[in-house]
């Protein structure tokens, strides 16, 4: 499964084509999803995040998905992902948590990231993989304020989904970047790492 989720992780490019290809217009409803589910639920943080986006934002550049409609279908499935991800933390938090299926470790790096960061990690978060999983999922069990919540939430979302998509729009047509997308994918989430590394060896020092 593991394997599998690598492989559409680098060459997303290619099963997002063949998603236009086979499904039109539920293209949109398949990236709502996936982005709804990676940050929806603790139990897939490992479902592409920031690839995705600007993968997407380059093929709206090439014309085959309209920039606005992606843009705002996206950023609505990221801050209703972490609504959900909030109240699952509010009310089954520490049954969830105490389960196998739930990795410690990143139950732990988010809640490093929040005595570090305080209430600005929902944004923070947002551009850091499995950090930003497990964010709003620790805010609901902390019983974060909901409406602050919220704030930081869209704020966040729109944020993070406008920075990658646009990037992907106006960079993706671009001949280098076009025909080497699979590093450019690679390097995304090689630097979308970097902080968590940083914060890592913060840690063993």
């Amino acid at each position: 499964m593991e394997f599998l989720i690598i492989d559409f992780i680098l060459h997303i490019d290619k099963y997002i084509g063949i998603f236009m290809e086979n499904y039109g217009l539920l293209t949109y409803l398949i990236l709502f999803a996936i982005i709804f589910l990676e940050t929806g639920l603790v139990f897939t943080p490992l479902l592409p995040g920031d690839s995705l986006l600007f993968v997407s934002g380059t093929l709206a550049a090439s014309g085959s998905i309209n920039i606005l409609l992606l843009f705002f279908i996206l950023s609505i499935a990221a801050i209703l992902g972490d609504s959900v991800n909030y109240w699952m933390g509010n009310y089954l938090g520490k049954k969830i948590s105490s389960k196998r299926f739930v990795r410690k470790e990143y139950l732990q790096r988010t809640r490093d990231f929040y005595d570090k960061y305080g209430v600005k990690t929902i944004i923070i978060a947002r551009f850091i993989p499995i950090v930003r999983t497990f964010a709003p999922f620790i805010a609901g069990i902390g019983k974060m304020n909901y409406s602050r919540f919220l704030v930081f939430n869209v704020v966040g979302g729109i944020l993070w989904v406008g920075i990658f998509v646009f990037s992907g729009f106006f960079f993706g047509g671009i001949p280098l970047i076009e025909k080497n997308l699979n590093y450019v994918i690679i390097l995304i989430i090689i630097i979308s790492l970097i902080p968590v590394f940083l914060e890592f060896f913060r840690k063993k020092r």
